[in-house]
Order: C-alpha cells, then structure tokens, then sequence
C-alpha cells in the first residue's frame, strides 16, 4: 500500500460529557512511517482523542478510518503493578500474543532491557517499565504504535535515550507514531509533524517551524522560554471557560 494512504485518519471528532466538550471538530492522521507528536496542555483532550483513535471511545460526530488489518500497538502513560503480583517480565510480555522466548528476549535486547526477560515486574524501575511496556507494544509487529507520554518519570538523559531509541523504531519496523508528549523540546528531532491541541487543533506543522512564539508560551508556560518551542499560529484565543472566541482582524506585527 502507498505510503500516502493514512495508517488511520480522524475527521470532525466532537466528543461531549456532561455537558462540556473535550474534543471539538478534530481531524488527524498519522501515515506509515511518520512521527505525529500530539501536544496540549493538561485538559487539552489528548488522552480522549488517543482513546477514539484507539477505538475505546466512540465520538458524538466524526469519522475515524482505519487501514483494513491494522495492527495497532499501545504503550499507556502510567502502568504500575499490584507489589503482590507474581510475574516476571517474560510472563508478562506472553500476554501481547504468540511469541518464542528468543523473540521476546531480543526484543527486551533491542529497546535498551536486556536481562530483564526474569525480572520480576514488581522489582522494574520507572525506565525499565516503559522498555518492556515498549517491548511488549512492538511484540504485535504493530502498523501504528501510539505512546502516551512514553518518558514520564524519567530523567533527562532516559527521556534522550527512549527517544533516540523511538525514532530508531521508525526506521527500522517501517511503523507509523503518534506521541503524546509535553516535553516538546526534546522530541523535536524525532518528529516529523506537530499536532497543537487544546480540545481542537490549534495548529498543525511541521518541527523547523520553532521559535518563541507567544501563543505557545501562553498554553505551556513561560518556564519553557528558551527550549526551541514549537511555532505556531493563532487567529482565536480561549476565554475563561477555555471557549474558542476569535480575534479581532488587526493588522501584522512582527516580533523581533
């Protein structure tokens, strides 16, 4: 198949509970072999667009397209075991599906885990979880892999690391991302296409379009000045209620 043709497309998603609306009229897709990073402040509705993607929520309107025979993989955000749980990592990976113990050992080898395969879950730290949480996503040879803030609780030089290690994933299976991510200044160089979300898309773009924009610094604070954020555009703001309300026309000012 082309690698034009969406792996899965999004269009006009409106989700509304009770009352209020977390997703309003948006669209997304992610093609093979592209790295879509979703970023939004806490709210933005990541985590229910992830959901209707995924096929766990279903929206009040739109449409959601999938390629026929996706396969889709999913690392969570958070993943913490029962401490009375008694399973190891090799248990646990068996859960993802037909596997040999070679495949699952070379997959712990590959994402940065080897010696992992006997460990007990309960015993994994924070950057080992997400490796085999990794690991085990990639055990389904997935078309697209979806990884909701896959570098939570890792220091910087993991979050470097895991990423260097997703962008090498592309390469190497073929397969489509999508990343959701905050830490938008470290991810810049493993994406090919940014997704500015805060219950709609506020923009879309590509990962050269950075700079300091104001916009940006008004969603994700003034404390990520001076970390390459990304550029974007906006011809609306959000009033207290977090409603889109647009701008009145003014005329270009250019800031230096």
């Amino acid at each position: 198949m082309q690698a034009s043709v969406p792996l899965v497309s999004l269009g006009g998603i409106r989700v509304q509970r009770n009352g209020s609306s977390l997703l309003a009229d948006v669209s997304l897709r992610v093609l093979p072999r592209q790295i879509v990073t979703l970023v939004g402040p806490n709210g933005a509705g990541k985590t229910t667009l992830v959901r209707v993607l995924l096929g766990l929520m279903t929206p009040d309107t739109g449409t959601v397209t999938r390629r026929p025979a996706l396969r889709m993989g999913y690392v969570p955000q958070r993943f913490q075991p029962p401490s009375s749980l008694p399973m190891d990592v090799d248990g646990f990976l068996r859960l993802a599906g037909p596997s040999t113990a070679l495949q699952r050992a070379q997959g712990l080898e590959q994402n940065g885990a080897a010696g992992l395969l006997h460990r007990p879950l309960r015993a994994l730290s924070g950057g080992e979880m997400q490796r085999v949480l990794l690991t085990r996503a990639l055990l389904r040879k997935p078309d697209l892999l979806v990884l909701d803030e896959p570098a939570q609780g890792l220091d910087v030089q993991g979050q470097q690391e895991l990423y260097v290690l997703i962008a090498r994933l592309r390469d190497t299976t073929g397969c489509g991302i999508l990343l959701i991510s905050h830490d938008l200044h470290l991810v810049m160089a493993a994406t090919d296409e940014v997704v500015c979300l805060e219950r709609h898309v506020c923009c879309v773009g590509k990962p050269e379009d950075i700079g300091t924009h104001p916009e940006y610094l008004r969603l994700f604070g003034h404390d990520l000045a001076g970390l390459a954020p990304y550029r974007h555009h906006h011809d609306h703001h959000h009033d207290l209620h977090g409603d889109v309300v647009p701008d009145a026309p003014t005329t270009e000012t250019r800031h230096g």
